[in-house]
């Protein structure tokens, strides 16, 4: 483990296996990431059969409680992004870890 992937990296990959030029492949991966911010934003799921699902889920407000301080602190209710992940792409970490299984 410890070694992350930038979208420099990705840009590299997917411009060596397809034939574009990173310029392109880069225009293209932002564009395609900034297609699902937008949809999450506006409140909408974003699939990618294979792949998983990107959606928001909606957090209650709540009390929080600041570590250094102690001091309760008021969070407002508010959305997250989250990923549920396809059982392909589970299937295939799983199998990268525990190739035996």
């Amino acid at each position: 483990m410890g070694n992350n992937i930038t979208k420099a990296n990705i840009v590299d990959t997917v411009a060596k296996s397809t034939g574009l030029t990173k310029v392109d492949t880069k225009s293209v991966l932002e564009g395609v990431l900034s297609s699902v911010v937008d949809a999450l934003s506006k409140g909408h799921k974003v699939e990618i059969r294979g792949f998983g699902v990107f959606h928001s889920k909606k957090r209650k407000a709540k009390l929080a409680r600041n570590p250094k301080t102690g001091k309760l602190i008021p969070i407002a209710e508010r959305y997250v992004p989250a990923f549920k992940v396809s059982v392909e792409f589970a299937k295939k970490v799983n199998a990268a870890h525990y190739p035996d299984n």
